[in-house]
């Protein structure tokens, strides 16, 4: 990953007036396995403001996409929100029923998923799966829709818009995939994206246009963005705002600055010691040892401790709450 804007948008700062447009209060999500409960998300607060964006990192398996598919109400089958709120614009999205719901996912918030393969059909041109959403949002006529959907593969960077949404999506590549799964989440222009690690799959040349192209829109339009990512260098370039979490929980929140500049918690700091960087002096990485513990594991005390370099006896029997430091910063750690 290309980092040229990284220490420009560290060191810049970013501050943030907070006009909730999402706001996600004690979520909990569980999955049923045999006679147990399994708890992925384990109750996470945090908000999102008008034209902000805001990463959400971590490790595989630390409930990341698991919150996104929670707010948007796509869990698999064994998947249950067992508490919480989720507010969009003050409406609690937990409160409305399946039609409701469907008229809010796509119209409102999108989402752009990590590996666009599996989430196009196959058997359908672009054009008929652009066309589905904005004829049904928008309450257009199909000619209409063509041309919406012309006009946003125009501006993801297809030279010719017609001919692309003919086209199945094996006759695209990765990228070309991706630049269509961004079109089809902001034709209808809603108020949040949430991008779940859309760059994964992409080589670093695609990634790195992808990432412009993303926010050359995102000033465009002035939508506020969920990203979920596990890559520091993304969330460098892309948030004003950083929610890091572990094993189902929040364990540090602050602006981009804060979190690279001066992180409080061992997980936020193994991350980054673990990233490599494209200035200074060659360091050797320092990988964050053992892995995430697996989902439904109860531990008594903090869930990073057999992990973290300076865990105590205490770490292991208490569990820290998530606490205030300074303004904008918390942090779920006794040592912080």
């Amino acid at each position: 990953m290309i980092l040229c804007y990284f220490v420009a948008r560290i060191w810049a700062g970013v501050n943030v007036v907070i006009d909730p447009v999402l706001q996600v209060k004690t979520l909990k999500t569980s999955f049923q396995d045999k006679n147990r409960q399994i708890t992925v998300v384990d109750g996470i607060d945090f908000e999102i403001g008008r034209n902000e964006v805001v990463a959400l990192v971590g490790e595989s398996g630390c409930g990341k996409s698991m919150t996104s598919l929670s707010i948007m109400q796509l869990l698999p089958r064994s998947g249950t929100i067992s508490g919480g709120e989720i507010r969009f614009r003050g409406q609690n999205l937990l409160k409305l029923n399946r039609r409701e719901m469907s008229r809010v996912r796509g119209r409102q918030i999108s989402m752009i998923f990590q590996e666009p393969m599996t989430s196009l059909n196959p058997v359908l041109t672009i054009g008929l799966q652009m066309t589905e959403a904005i004829v049904r949002h928008l309450n257009v006529k199909k000619p209409e829709a063509n041309a919406i959907a012309d006009e946003w593969l125009r501006r993801v960077g297809f030279p010719e818009p017609t001919r692309t949404r003919k086209q199945f999506p094996h006759q695209l590549s990765g990228g070309m995939r991706q630049r269509v799964m961004l079109a089809m989440a902001m034709a209808c222009q809603p108020e949040l994206l949430i991008a779940d690690e859309p760059t994964t799959a992409l080589d670093v040349t695609i990634q790195a246009q992808v990432l412009d192209l993303m926010r050359q829109l995102l000033k465009e339009t002035g939508m506020s963005v969920l990203f979920i990512t596990h890559d520091l260098g993304v969330v460098a370039e892309m948030a004003d705002r950083v929610i890091v979490m572990y094993a189902g929980q929040i364990v540090e929140t602050a602006d981009v600055r804060s979190i690279f500049t001066s992180p409080l918690h061992p997980y936020t700091k193994g991350l980054l010691q673990s990233t490599p960087r494209m200035q200074g002096s060659i360091e050797k990485l320092v990988p964050i040892p053992g892995s995430v513990p697996p989902a439904g594991t109860v531990l008594p005390g903090c869930r990073f401790a057999d992990r973290c370099p300076i865990a105590t006896a205490e770490c292991r029997e208490r569990l820290p709450e998530l606490r205030v430091i300074r303004p904008g910063h918390s942090v779920r750690c006794i040592k912080a």
